[in-house]
């Protein structure tokens, strides 16, 4: 089946939820695969050009669920330039980019994947080694791109997604044209407390935004339990809770959507059998730090591969980070990129600068 020529947003795959020890939630919980697979489908609905919207099986039979978008019009000459590959951040899905998947597959092949343990994808287990949870993680994205047929990609990756992708390219530098890294997280090592002393000596101190307060209640959850085991725990409140806590993904999305149907996506892909959620955690020290920070390991990049860094300038997230790593690169190929008026959710907040952003970075590769 040609990607460039099949428009196929309505997969008919048998979904089953997955066995566990927590099997009997479901009837507490107010979500199930089925009920994620249709409000994607309203999501992607959205969409103009043509979408083959599939499950690419791995060799250890886990699936990836996968979207490819072609230009309608103009799909022949786009099909020859090097494709764009999305990695969203944690929680997230292929859903969240739907304010930019029709306009970054006007010139070029885009792919959009859920990552393994979130979204549609397959939820296995997780180790609880940060270095065997990334490999993990980046061994199916490199099984993924062998399975799609892939020679190479520019590969852009948001928060969680980034530190993976980042992870991928210094392992599979060939696969890579350009990496773009989206609010990246994962990368600064984790501050030691500030003594008065050191308050004193008169260091200028840059203040950033203060993380939202969704992000606060996770950090203290996340030390005892996975990140989203209280989206779980508080079963048929679950999908209030997410209202109360992300009233922002229904505001960035509004004009679309006039419902709670952003939220429910969110909830609906994080009340599943927990998974991606366990790798992540066994790779981070708190929400907010990993244990195996990505500056630490960013000099393995090869120098001559291409890097763009794209940084909400109201984020939580330190952009610092972005001009630490034009440093350790001694600034080749090296650039970041501020876009005004944006958070964490840089491609949703701002997505006409994001896109307009990407596309460029894009057409620099060919």
């Amino acid at each position: 089946m040609d990607p460039a020529t099949t428009a196929a947003p309505i997969q008919s795959d048998c979904e089953t939820e997955p066995h566990s020890v927590w099997s009997w939630w479901p009837s507490w919980r107010p979500t199930s695969m089925s009920l994620l697979k249709t409000t994607e489908s309203k999501i992607l609905a959205c969409i103009q050009n043509d979408l083959w919207a599939r499950f690419v099986t791995l060799p250890n039979q886990d699936r990836i669920w996968t979207l490819t978008l072609t230009n309608k019009v103009f799909h022949k000459p786009a099909a020859a330039k090097t494709p764009l590959v999305m990695v969203h951040g944690f929680g997230g899905g292929v859903g969240l980019w739907i304010r930019n998947l029709d306009a970054l597959s006007r010139s070029r092949p885009v792919y959009a994947f859920d990552l393994l343990g979130f979204g549609r994808s397959s939820r296995p287990p997780f180790p609880s080694d940060s270095a065997k949870a990334e490999e993990q993680f980046v061994n199916s994205i490199e099984e993924w791109r062998q399975s799609v047929g892939l020679e190479n990609m520019i590969l852009l990756g948001h928060s969680l997604g980034g530190y993976l992708a980042t992870s991928y390219a210094i392992q599979h530098p060939s696969r890579v044209s350009h990496l773009i890294l989206v609010d990246p997280w994962g990368f600064p090592e984790r501050p030691q407390t500030q003594t008065e002393e050191n308050r004193d000596q008169g260091t200028e101190v840059v203040k950033r935004p203060s993380p939202p307060r969704w992000v606060k209640v996770i950090a203290t959850v996340v030390s005892f339990f996975n990140p989203l085991a209280v989206i779980r725990a508080a079963g048929p409140w679950g999908p209030g809770l997410v209202n109360r806590f992300r009233p922002d993904f229904k505001r960035k999305f509004e004009d679309l959507f006039d419902d709670d149907t952003m939220t429910q996506y969110i909830y609906h892909c994080n009340a599943q059998t927990p998974s991606g959620e366990v790798g992540f955690r066994a790779m981070s020290e708190s929400l907010g730090w990993a244990k195996r920070p990505m500056l630490q390991r960013v000099h393995l990049l090869p120098p001559s591969m291409p890097l763009t860094m794209l940084y909400g300038k109201w984020s939580w997230v330190d952009n610092s980070s972005g001009y630490k790593v034009v440093q350790i690169r001694d600034q080749a190929h090296t650039r970041v990129l501020l876009i005004n008026e944006a958070s964490h959710h840089v491609y949703a907040d701002q997505p006409e600068e994001f896109n307009k952003v990407v596309e460029n970075i894009c057409n620099s590769v060919n």
